[in-house]
């Protein structure tokens, strides 16, 4: 594995600061959302991590993908709770850009690996 790997050091970040958003929604007992924030925003990385390892192309892009998806719904969350004033405005908007370059990451990534494996 190379060591800059930019799409698993991003998405493990991304995971500390879903980690302290969870901490936060629990303390304001927000515990559905906190459950839902947590799982999506972590599985994003376990993902890459699983596709890293990968038995093949085709394994790895499949990985790669669910990772897509993950940050797409944490992308869903993090609006919700910026819409409904459970989290500030700043706050939610900064959790947003984040998801939202991941997104752009991972898109490249499917992208490339779609043409490079025919699919």
């Amino acid at each position: 594995m190379k060591e800059d790997n930019i799409i698993q050091k991003k998405s493990y970040a991304f995971a500390l600061k879903i980690v302290k958003l969870y901490q936060f929604l629990k303390e304001i007992k927000e515990y559905d959302f906190a459950s839902q924030v947590l799982r999506a925003g972590t599985s994003i990385g376990s993902n890459v991590e699983e596709a890293i390892g990968g038995a093949s192309e085709k394994d790895f892009l499949n990985k790669l993908t669910i990772s897509y998806k993950e940050t797409r719904e944490i992308r869903y969350w993090l609006r919700l709770l910026r819409d409904s004033d459970i989290i500030k405005n700043d706050l939610a908007n900064n959790y947003i850009a984040d998801s939202e370059e991941l997104l752009r990451i991972l898109g490249s990534i499917q992208k490339t690996m779609k043409s490079k494996i025919g699919r």
